[in-house]
């Protein structure tokens, strides 16, 4: 994930992550499946997901701190 875009995550709703936090939970899901009936093309994509989702799981986690 690049820069530009875990900034524009950070300005988003409490809501808003966690509804891209079930998107990627399912996402990672879905990967896992077809690679474990088939391999995938690109395996590092589940690492990415995975990494992802950590830091959506920050954010909301420090967003519901502040309040």
């Amino acid at each position: 994930m690049k820069t530009n875009e875990k900034e524009a995550l950070k300005n988003k709703t409490v809501a808003e992550l966690s509804e891209a936090l079930s998107k990627a939970q399912e996402k990672k899901f879905n990967l896992l499946f077809k690679h474990s009936t088939t391999p995938i093309a690109n395996p590092m994509e589940i690492r990415a997901v995975r990494r992802e989702i950590a830091l959506l799981q920050t954010l909301i986690n420090q967003k519901k701190e502040q309040k």
